[in-house]
């Protein structure tokens, strides 16, 4: 999707996709808003708001069971977005159905001002730290993994 260089991010063309894609997100759902995101080379971190009115109701995070797609989940979202990105990316490459992103994500319920504000400052300074990541193929393969 690029490479750090001097700890900024630089997209490359797939890159430019995943941020065009991301900024989507928000533009087709009334219900969500994203704020500080990062496209590393490997991995993209970002924080998504989901908005409800509640209109005299007990407001709850829309969460969807197993195998049951519930519009404006989170995983819906993710899901969306994975797709979209990997169906213009396999156009792009013209490799038909081959796989992008790792099988799932990591999420975290951000619960305060606090907490919200410590993920925006990891999620900026990421490309600053990326030397030093674990998940960086430059440190996998020093430690023999690939």
């Amino acid at each position: 999707m690029g490479d750090v260089v001097n700890g900024e991010m630089r997209l490359n063309e797939l890159g430019q996709v995943v941020k065009s894609e991301w900024l989507k997100t928000a533009e087709i759902r009334d219900n969500v808003k994203l704020d500080a995101f990062v496209i590393m080379p490997n991995h993209i971190h970002g924080i998504v708001v989901i908005t409800d009115n509640c209109r005299g109701t007990a407001c709850r995070a829309p969460t969807e069971q197993f195998g049951k797609p519930t519009p404006g989940s989170l995983s819906t979202i993710v899901r969306s977005f994975k797709s979209a990105v990997t169906k213009r990316i396999n156009e792009m490459r013209h490799t038909p159905g081959i796989p992008i992103w790792q099988r799932n994500y990591y999420e975290h319920v951000i619960r305060n001002e606090d907490d919200l504000n410590e993920i925006r400052e990891y999620i900026l300074n990421n490309p600053l730290r990326w030397e030093l990541d674990s998940e960086n193929p430059k440190n996998m393969k020093r430690r023999g993994l690939i």
